[in-house]
């Protein structure tokens, strides 16, 4: 069953021997403690939560679900859990997934009616012998597995969806300092385990039945625990298709420090996507040290750090800056 949840590392890269990870990290100044990073303003109370879970015995794995739940159950954030913007027909449709110093994956893509998504995802991970489930499906899995049907469509999301409909704007990504979209949160116990979440209800007005990098494993998130961890935020398409967090990890194996894989790969994304100017793209990564890193498009990329008893909201470096 392990072997079948493993998600592999990409051959084109190479084998990497246990001399390239050392290289990794041998030169890295290491951070003691518990350490919790996370995407955008809402990941301040999404890593206080986090932390508390660790401090209070659970494990990595549940420090970054419990983290992600506080903001999915937020309905005052429009793009997360309850309260999240609907896709051009009307519908909240949420994506996931988590990831354990196991390597296990558990995703949830086109889930509608359920608040948190990331623990449907857990439960797919610890109960099955899958990685994703979609769609009907998912949800029929997380009713059989008692979570509670709700209605995730709010009065100030409706209102907001019909005045954007009567002004028939069409799905495109919004670039501003108020696109918080994707919650990424990865986190290192006092043990040095690695885990991280993903959530997300996706871009404003999307075609109904898009799914976009949030819920797959490698593009909105990747966990390594030899390596280190990273978690994407923004324009979905172009995360996926250079499978973003995978490669910010794959290259902090390789000897790039976290700070340093981020910004390769937004680099790469702009050289790769033709419409990189008018997108936001943003990475958090954590290596196994301690060490992190966060890099955008745009600027207005922000990210939250708890580490050594504080908890930082810190404004990400950018490719452009349009402040």
């Amino acid at each position: 069953m392990n072997s079948r949840r493993r998600f592999l590392s990409l051959s084109t890269l190479g084998t990497v021997s246990g001399f390239s990870t050392l290289k990794a990290f041998g030169q890295a100044k290491r951070v003691d403690g518990p350490i919790v990073l996370s995407t955008w303003n809402s990941g301040i109370p999404a890593n206080n939560r986090a932390f508390q879970v660790l401090q209070e015995g659970g494990s990595v794995l549940d420090c970054v679900e419990k983290g992600v739940n506080v903001i999915e159950s937020d309905p005052n954030n429009r793009t997360v859990g309850i309260g999240g913007f609907p896709d051009e027909e009307g519908h909240v449709t949420l994506d996931a997934c988590i990831m354990d110093e196991r390597q296990r994956c558990g995703s949830v893509a086109f889930l509608q009616h359920i608040e948190n998504p990331v623990s449907v995802a857990r439960r797919i991970m610890e109960d099955t012998k899958h990685v994703m489930l979609v769609g009907e499906g998912a949800l029929n899995f997380a009713l059989r597995n008692g979570f509670e049907k709700k209605v995730l469509l709010t009065e100030k999301t409706l209102t907001a969806w019909k005045k954007r409909k009567a002004e028939a704007i069409a799905s495109q990504p919004e670039i501003n300092v108020e696109n918080h979209d994707t919650i990424g949160l990865v986190a290192r116990n006092a043990d040095g385990n690695l885990a991280g979440a993903c959530t997300t209800s996706g871009v404003a007005m999307k075609l109904h039945g898009r799914v976009g990098d949030s819920p797959i494993i490698g593009a909105g998130l990747y966990v390594d625990n030899d390596v280190g961890a990273a978690a994407a935020t923004g324009w979905g398409e172009a995360v996926l298709e250079n499978a973003g967090s995978a490669m910010v990890v794959e290259l902090m194996r390789h000897g790039r420090t976290p700070q340093q894989a981020c910004e390769e790969i937004v680099n790469r994304i702009a050289k790769k996507f033709e419409n990189w100017r008018n997108i936001q793209v943003g990475f958090i990564a954590l290596n196994k040290a301690g060490e992190i890193g966060a890099f955008a498009i745009q600027s207005g990329f922000s990210y939250a750090h708890h580490s050594g008893g504080k908890n930082q909201l810190i404004k990400s470096t950018s490719l452009l800056n349009n402040a």
